[in-house]
């Protein structure tokens, strides 16, 4: 076998026709369907086909190995290492699987425009938005009534990166749910990474049901799954980590398992408050609420726990005098962020008659120009990055700042977002070459084929894939969710929504290590973590090792309780 397989891998590198077939044929296995299988459902392949499928791997994972080398390993500047990351995606494109440069030119192009609308726009926006209340002084007061709650800084850490970040996430989405939480736990004193640390962890589990629970209402109309079981059946695969969610966002915020001791409680509570509410929405109405009615829960849970239970441990007190705040001062105070939420539901699709036409001022503009293309499409105004830009002018005009001032800082915010810009775009353009190409996919059957009846295991690593890959839940379910409805079919007693539900659970594990959500992150936090991608990513990897084997066993496993 050995013999055979290094003659078929000689052959094709150095026979011009026999590799032009490889890639043909290669890219002809279909996901699963149709694939020969051995009883068992053991799926099996030819020896030709075998050595083709291992080539490609190999080159399909060049990229990622590098981002992984350079990002953490040899430290590189994010924005270089990505950059390095895009050549190398479009020389194996070209060289490897045969794409046109003029094709890859035009998806590195889409990737570019995805890039900046609307995901640098909303990045851009919420550090805005932040840095306007920094400005203004307007984050003082926040403070002190942040404080007002509890002076328990892992109070204040369940607040703002699992309560708030999760309503951030089921409203906004984008990174909005990282950026904006982090950035206010470092103006409230909290150390930079563990901010960062904290936020990327937190925002795993709501991710599945983002942006209204864009990815799973995506990923039913790509299937043909039933929404609301899909619904349901992701809300049981996120069971475990809703639970364990809250206690590590304390741990890392507060120094490990000794830092639960007088907050296990309300840690427990602030788990259960997405758990529960979020199963029991899926059941009655659907998965679109499944995210946002819960984070309402979780934070009016830890304020009544705070007030109830209260912990006066020196040790993790804030640096802050407590001061009353009254209530007119605090709205001014809060008002950015009160009309964000305002704002974002009013153009939400909660409210169609006003999203409706909102939604239909859009432009779609041909990029990609490869087979199944389709035009790209700009969402002009019912987008969260406008939504977030309306509310930060208004709230600033509200707290006092000139125009002059206005423009002043949201000029210093692009400017010290520059890094960011160009590390996102890398990334964003990246994951379009790697996909248009057909090297993602191949990295994904391979998985597949080489787990056999055991790829039930391994169905959130698909997902965690795709979301390290392309910093996104929703393209990582129009990746893959056919593949793993089709996985499911051949698999004995696997249920094709258990598997799908797997792989938005494993696109929100695959978030909190993805360049881009690491990318967006710094630049929230500011020029403080400039530079310590390498830190954050060892700092997060044993997490998502931890993630994944939760998950793969609760998906092994659990399918027999369903």
């Amino acid at each position: 076998m050995i013999d055979l397989e290094v003659t078929y891998s000689v052959e094709c590198f150095y026979n011009k026709n026999k590799y032009s077939e490889m890639i043909r044929e290669i890219h002809a296995l279909p996901y699963m369907t149709e694939m020969k299988q051995l009883k068992g459902g053991v799926f099996v392949l030819s020896s030709y086909e075998r050595v083709c499928l291992r080539m490609m791997v190999i080159l399909a994972l060049l990229p990622i190995l590098w981002l992984v080398v350079g990002l953490a390993i040899l430290k590189v500047p994010a924005w270089k290492a990505c950059t390095i990351a895009v050549i190398i995606s479009f020389i194996i494109a070209i060289a490897a699987y045969g794409q046109g440069t003029i094709v890859m030119g035009s998806a590195a192009l889409e990737g570019v425009a995805l890039a900046i609308w609307p995901i640098l726009l909303v990045i851009t926006a919420a550090i805005f938005t932040y840095n306007l209340v920094l400005y203004t002084k307007a984050m003082d007061i926040i403070k002190q009534m942040l404080t007002s709650v509890s002076n328990d800084r892992r109070i204040i850490a369940l607040l703002l990166a699992w309560g708030f970040g999760a309503f951030m996430e089921g409203m906004a989405g984008f990174g909005t749910a990282v950026a904006i939480p982090a950035s206010m736990m470092f103006a409230l004193g909290f150390d930079p990474i563990k901010s960062i640390l904290a936020c990327l962890i937190a925002n795993t589990v709501p991710t599945p049901f983002g942006s209204i629970a864009i990815p799973t209402t995506t990923m039913a109309s790509l299937t043909g799954l039933d929404l609301s079981q899909l619904g349901i059946y992701t809300a049981m695969m996120n069971a475990i980590l809703d639970i364990t969610c809250p206690f590590l966002v304390v741990m890392v915020i507060a120094g490990g398992p000794k830092a639960l001791k007088g907050v296990f409680g309300v840690t427990l509570i602030s788990g259960l408050a997405l758990l529960i509410p979020e199963y029991l929405i899926c059941i009655a109405i659907g998965p679109e609420l499944a995210v946002i009615a819960p984070s309402i829960i979780i934070m009016g849970a830890i304020v009544i726990c705070a007030k109830i239970f209260k912990n006066d441990n020196p040790e993790y007190a804030m640096d802050t005098k407590v001061e009353p705040v009254d209530f007119n001062t605090g709205v001014k105070a809060a008002m950015p962020f009160i009309l964000i939420f305002v704002f974002l539901l009013i153009t939400s699709k909660l409210v169609p008659f006003i999203n409706t036409p909102l939604a239909a001022i859009q432009t779609a503009v041909p990029i990609y120009i490869g087979a199944g293309a389709k035009p790209y499409t700009f969402v002009w105004i019912a987008t969260p990055g406008i939504m977030i830009f309306l509310a930060a002018f208004i709230g600033g005009k509200v707290q006092g700042a000139s125009w002059s001032e206005l423009f002043n800082v949201f000029g210093s915010t692009l400017k010290g977002l520059r890094f960011t810009y160009i590390t996102i775009i890398a990334v964003v353009v990246t994951a379009k070459l790697m996909t248009y190409s057909g090297m993602t996919a191949d990295i994904a059957k391979a998985l597949v084929y080489a787990t056999g009846t055991g790829y039930p295991a391994f169905a959130p690593v698909v997902g965690a894939l795709g979301a390290f890959i392309t910093g996104s839940a929703t393209n990582t379910n129009v990746l893959f969710g056919p593949l793993q409805t089709a996985a499911a079919a051949g698999i004995p007693g696997s249920s094709p929504a258990w598997l799908a539900a797997a792989n938005s659970a494993g696109a929100g594990i695959g978030k909190m290590l993805s360049p881009q959500s690491i990318a967006l992150s710094i630049g929230a936090v500011g020029t403080v973590v400039q530079g310590k991608e390498s830190v954050i990513m060892k700092g997060i990897f044993g997490y998502f090792i931890l993630y994944l084997v939760i998950a793969g066993a609760w998906c092994f496993f659990g399918q027999a309780l369903l």
